[in-house]
């Protein structure tokens, strides 16, 4: 049945038309992705679906008794609460018991006859494994102790989600409406939350750039392009292919078009003004066919191609870095010297000191003691979590000109300004646009341009895939595939971390960094096979929650005996199993050529040649698949 239901909705933002009569429904049970390129309107759709803002045209309706929640990107407070308060705001009668009895038994100096009389109403509303749930979900989020008194309006930004997050999933409303639900949460959070929402009963509609998350959550994907919703049933990787095949499908039925409209075109001038119905028929037909001849087809998609200034042989060394904030060590006593083509994931869980890490090398904040020595051809490219800053007059290609007019690439050829802006997907009507008129996504694209322009060979990217939509972090992941410089990169996007990184910087408690050769997912896997008491696994508490108290570290643990797959073997893996099937058919095709006997001499020896070239080709492929099945 359906719990949510949209009619001929339609938005207009900055004179631009978002979605005109636009129809949507939400099945109970049915977990849904949405997608969509930056500016598309994905924020804005799901603030009317939650009724945070009207639509110009159209309506929402629920089915009665179906409570609605929603969690947007900067989440919206009553400043002058605190976080218990906030958490606890509905107006359910035993989420009122709860927050009751968590003031009572977090408060040091409580009386027994209030320690009573809390118990009794929990036991009046049968709260107790209600309570067992708020306490795992506000644990896991890391709201405890003291934070839970502190008033919301001196909250950051990660605790300000973090604490949204928990209203909502306390609130267990019927339809959950999630805007970017894994920003600014850790990985170990991610993974947890990835667990709680794949539930089959929950309904849920999310937009999120998490590829790992939409894989393991949907079973639904519903594109937004073009004012239009396209859906898919099924996961990301599903959606992936069939969106494939649906572009291909629309760009020939275009070509068709067009190649019937100039025969309809002659037919139209030579004709007279229509008077009978079978020319009447006909000149309905051209218009039809008229119109779908201008649909645009999409262009080739943006690439990032920017030249890479030289490298020296010496990049950056650091040497006995430490700093610490008040009795809080952030880093103790870190060396390393960067090689070239590095490619560091570093990863901790929030306010482990990752960012105060990069600001170090970059020399924006001063170690308390140690060095960072960079060479003299190392240029910074450093892309932060800090917003675009921007005058309100400014225009978007303003932004770009301040750093430079024309700009190289790394084919030597030289384009200006408003070429550029085009790669990264701003067309000319849009260069001219006010920056404030950009969306959040946008803004994030615009400020990657600019890091990118300076032609750095060391870059840092910390949290780059935050609002940025799938279709431009897929070409960000080309680009830096390609980059020759060293890159360092700072994601909560567990999909962006694997396809790029080659080794893992892992702040542990007390200071420390862990360096291990692999991806993401190496390390990951790796931290679960260590025993209970090797430092570890205390790294793994560590990444778990944001007050995981310093632990001593022990000594390592062999690495494991036999080793896993590489994230490079695994798309390997994926990639022989579509090759076998492909020469397996090509195989049957072959011999029932061959056993058809209605081929000239000619044809039956190329064929023959073909048959032996593809079963040398089913071994040499069917042996590696059998070596990397193994692995995986």
């Amino acid at each position: 049945m359906n719990l949510l239901s949209a009619e001929n909705l339609s938005k207009n933002y900055a004179d631009r038309w978002l979605f005109r009569e636009l129809n949507f429904g939400l099945l109970q049970g049915q977990r849904v992705g949405l997608v969509g390129i930056n500016g598309s309107g994905k924020t804005t759709l799901l603030k009317i679906l939650a009724g945070i803002e009207p639509p110009d045209t159209g309506s929402v309706s629920t089915r009665k008794d179906t409570r609605v929640a929603f969690l947007g990107q900067q989440p919206v407070f009553d400043e002058t609460l605190t976080v218990e308060e906030t958490i606890f705001a509905s107006q359910n009668d035993t989420l009122a018991a709860i927050r009751d009895y968590e003031h009572v038994v977090n408060d040091p100096n409580h009386k027994p006859a209030d320690l009573q009389r809390v118990m009794e109403l929990m036991d009046s509303y049968n709260a107790w494994d209600y309570e067992s749930q708020v306490q795992q979900i506000l644990g896991k989020l890391g709201i405890l102790g003291e934070l839970l008194q502190r008033n919301v309006g001196k909250l950051s930004g990660g605790q300000r989600k973090r604490v949204a997050l928990a209203r909502v999933l306390i609130e267990e409303p019927d339809v959950l409406i999630l805007d970017e639900p894994t920003n600014h949460l850790d990985l170990a959070t991610i993974e947890w939350l990835e667990n709680r929402l794949a539930s089959p009963s929950l309904t849920l509609l999310m937009v999120t750039h998490d590829r790992y998350f939409l894989d393991r959550v949907a079973n639904e994907i519903v594109e937004l392009d073009g004012g239009r919703v396209h859906r898919y049933q099924g996961n990301y990787a599903y959606f992936v292919e069939k969106k494939a095949e649906r572009e291909q499908m629309e760009t020939a039925e275009v070509e068709k078009a067009r190649n019937l409209l100039r025969k309809e075109l002659e037919w139209m001038r030579r004709q007279p003004q229509a008077r009978g119905t079978k020319q009447k028929a006909r000149i309905d037909a051209f218009y039809e066919t008229q119109e779908k001849a201008r649909t645009k087809i999409k262009g080739p998609e943006m690439e990032l191609s920017v030249k890479t200034t030289r490298q020296g042989g010496k990049i950056i060394e650091v040497e006995h870095l430490s700093k610490k904030f008040g009795d809080k060590v952030v880093l103790d006593d870190f060396s390393y010297v960067f090689k070239k083509k590095d490619r560091i994931g570093l990863v901790g869980p929030n306010g482990a000191g990752k960012s105060t890490l990069l600001n170090m090398l970059t020399k924006q904040l001063a170690p308390d003691s140690g060095t960072v020595d960079a060479g003299q051809t190392t240029v910074f490219g450093y892309y932060t979590q800090t917003e675009l800053q921007f005058d309100p007059s400014q225009r978007v290609i303003d932004i770009v000109k301040e750093v430079a007019e024309v700009i190289e690439l790394a084919d030597g050829s030289v384009v200006t300004a408003s070429q550029f802006l085009q790669h990264f997907q701003f067309p000319p009507a849009q260069q001219y646009t006010l920056v404030s008129k950009l969306s959040g996504g946008e803004k994030r694209r615009l400020q990657l341009l600019r890091v990118l322009i300076k032609n750095p060979n060391f870059l840092i990217l910390d949290e780059p895939t935050n609002d940025l939509d799938i279709i431009t972090l897929n070409i960000l992941e080309d680009f830096l595939l390609q980059f020759t410089g060293c890159l360092i990169i700072v994601s909560h996007d567990r999909y962006f971390m694997d396809a790029l990184v080659e080794q893992v910087f892992a702040l542990e408690p007390g200071g420390k960094i862990r360096q291990f050769p692999g991806n993401y997912t190496d390390y990951r896997e790796w931290l679960q096979e260590q025993p209970a008491d090797n430092a570890a696994r205390d790294a793994e508490k560590a990444l778990k929650s944001v007050n995981q108290a310093s632990a001593t570290t022990a000594p390592a643990a062999p690495a494991p005996a036999k080793r896993k797959a590489s994230f490079a073997e695994k798309k390997e893996y994926e990639q022989l199993e579509k090759d076998l099937e492909q020469l397996e058919s090509q195989k049957q095709d072959l011999i029932g050529k061959l056993n058809a006997g209605t081929g000239s001499h000619t044809e039956l020896a190329d064929w023959a040649a073909q048959l032996k070239r593809t079963d040398a080709d089913l071994d040499t492929k069917g042996e590696r698949w059998l070596e990397l099945a193994d692995l995986m």
